[in-house]
């Protein structure tokens, strides 16, 4: 023991690894931004750097090619709650609860949802994000197997909505409402969807 101050060896938690996640971080939401305003065939890794403040080489370094980059900057993990663990009776407010938590937290959900919504690429992204998390989600409390994925279409319909009306187009009477607003009105009608009787 020489007594003199300990060093992080990690090169995960470094100054270098921060330098690393602060430019990559950068990458994506230039990304985002150019994706949705030019669409995915338009966006060029040139004009994505140029945002990003970096040299275009960069870009190449940390993504390997356009549609890597597209790939990881429409990435989304939804991060949903075990609705097993809810009670049957609350599991729309849960929903609601915790999408109308995902998107005033995180900007980047936003940015992600108009890629989805103004270019193909991006809108079959946004597909398989809901299939691949809501689906399993919706499949633990829906009464019949066979409804899950119309069940599940019909809950994004009403967050997807929220989240396009609210922080993207940012229609006035949305934007006013409260969170709790938010989830009196939608919370029913997402439990319905979900649990009801077939109509």
């Amino acid at each position: 023991m020489n007594g003199s101050p300990s060093t992080s060896t990690d090169p995960g938690t470094g100054p270098a690894a921060r330098r690393s996640d602060t430019t990559r971080g950068a990458i994506l939401a230039a990304a985002r931004e150019r994706f949705a305003a030019d669409g995915y065939e338009r966006a060029t890794i040139r004009a994505i750097a140029k945002d990003a403040r970096i040299d275009p080489s960069m870009v190449m370094r940390y993504f390997g090619s356009k549609e890597g980059l597209f790939v990881a900057a429409v990435a989304l993990d939804l991060q949903l709650p075990d609705l097993a663990q809810v009670p049957r009776d609350e599991v729309g407010r849960a929903l609601v609860q915790h999408f109308l938590g995902l998107w005033e937290e995180n900007e980047e959900l936003t940015a992600v949802l108009r890629v989805g919504a103004t270019n193909q690429a991006g809108a079959e992204r946004m597909q398989g994000i809901f299939r691949d998390q809501l689906l399993p989600v919706a499949r633990q409390v829906c009464p019949d197997p066979e409804q899950v994925p119309t069940r599940a279409a019909l809950c994004a319909s009403q967050l997807l909505g929220l989240a396009l009306t609210r922080y993207v187009l940012r229609l006035p009477p949305t934007v006013a409402l409260g969170t709790g607003e938010i989830v009196a009105w939608l919370a029913p009608t997402v439990q319905r969807y979900l649990t009801a009787p077939s109509p």
